[in-house]
């Protein structure tokens, strides 16, 4: 066996070839978008500024991951119970006045002099983990399995309160995705149904900032100069692309009609530019990522890494299905981005640990290619 063989897989090589594809053509947007909205208000100095601070994001995120890295994702896993109390708590600072932040009545950020993060974005990462430690692999009685339930529910809680809406709802997803990975029986799963189910109708009817995003989705024309401006606008977008699009830099959505189009909203502006063609693109890689990491899990020689790697591959593409989504008018506003291509730091970095695990789980099944899970299961 050659070195490169050794040590990575031609599906670590094509995830990460994929991944970094589709980052690179999310910097060239967010530059395409942000510097547009800047010259329009005459802030010539920050024409680099949101491209800038990606790089630096992604800079950052590598130095992590090599951190990630090096200590394994089946250490990793040990660490988790720490890693949950450290999310929480984490959690709960976006509460605390002077150091939480709330932008459209959500308090989703800690802001710490010029550092400014939104932990949300590691539930992602940190659940599966836990789940996978305490779970599976293990015999666990009903009493233990309602303890472990219960402490998962404490950041999941803590999320839905912010409200981050679309994080919460990856959150459930995932969990049920957990359960079904780990064969827990389907009794199991029809009390967290219901229970998402509840909250979610309660939160509909009771949350007046829920209210409104599904009236937005619903009727956006009734609401252009508030709630409805972007998912109007978006669509419009997206509709005045073509199939072709109108070229590279030639939207004219992004010229203050769709504000913060870096960010939730990016996927309409490559739309508009690039065209039908090039979403059909995006989507083929954001597909092939899907392919990539559930191949990687297919051939962990261990349970916990194939259900791991099977959970991040799922988050990471759920996201990027309810980004797209959204952005087409096929569903409600998220608040989530899309992986890679959205700017936002935390997201990046979330992103970047994930694919950063199925990578090592990747290496470690390169050191023994015996696939032991798959006859136990």
């Amino acid at each position: 066996m050659t070195f490169f063989e050794r040590k990575i897989s031609w599906q670590s090589f094509c995830l990460l070839a994929v991944t970094s594809l589709i980052f690179m053509l999310g910097v060239i947007m967010v530059f395409n978008a942000s510097s547009a909205e800047a010259l329009e208000h005459q802030l010539f100095h920050k024409r680099h500024y949101a491209m800038t601070r990606q790089l630096f994001n992604f800079i950052v995120g590598l130095i992590i991951c090599y951190g990630f890295w090096k200590i394994g994702y089946y250490e990793l896993l040990k660490l988790s119970p720490i890693l949950v109390v450290l999310i929480s708590l984490s959690l709960l600072l976006v509460f605390i006045p002077g150091i939480g932040r709330c932008v459209n009545g959500a308090r989703r950020w800690i802001v710490i002099g010029s550092f400014v993060g939104q932990p949300s974005e590691f539930v992602k990462i940190v659940m599966p983990l836990y789940f996978i430690h305490r779970i599976v692999g293990q015999e666990k009685s009903n009493k233990e399995l309602l303890k472990i339930f219960a402490i998962m529910c404490v950041p999941i809680i803590l999320v839905l309160v912010e409200p981050s809406n679309g994080i919460t709802a990856m959150l459930a997803a995932t969990f049920i995705a957990l359960l079904f990975l780990s064969r827990i029986s389907y009794k199991w799963w029809l009390w967290p149904i219901l229970a998402f189910v509840m909250m979610g109708t309660i939160a509909v009817i009771k949350v007046p900032y829920i209210q409104g995003r599904i009236q937005s989705y619903l009727h956006p024309e009734k609401d252009l100069l508030g709630r409805g401006h972007q998912p109007f606008q978006s669509k419009v977008a997206m509709g005045s692309g073509g199939v072709l699009g109108k070229g590279l830099g030639k939207s004219m959505q992004k010229l203050s009609y769709l504000p913060e189009a870096q960010n939730d909203y990016i996927a309409a502006i490559f739309a508009e530019e690039i065209g039908f063609v090039g979403v059909l693109v995006l989507i083929a890689l954001y597909m092939l990522v899907g392919f990539l990491g559930f191949a990687i899990a297919l051939q962990s020689p261990t349970a916990k890494g194939a259900v791991l790697a099977s959970s991040i591959t799922f988050s990471i593409c759920l996201q990027a299905f309810l980004n797209l989504a959204v952005v087409s008018g096929l569903l409600p506003s998220t608040g989530l981005n899309l992986p890679f291509f959205s700017q936002g730091g935390s997201s990046l970095l979330a992103n970047m640990i994930g694919v950063c695990l199925l990578l090592n789980i990747a290496y470690h099944t390169s050191q023994n290619r015996e696939l032991k899970w798959i006859k136990k299961y």
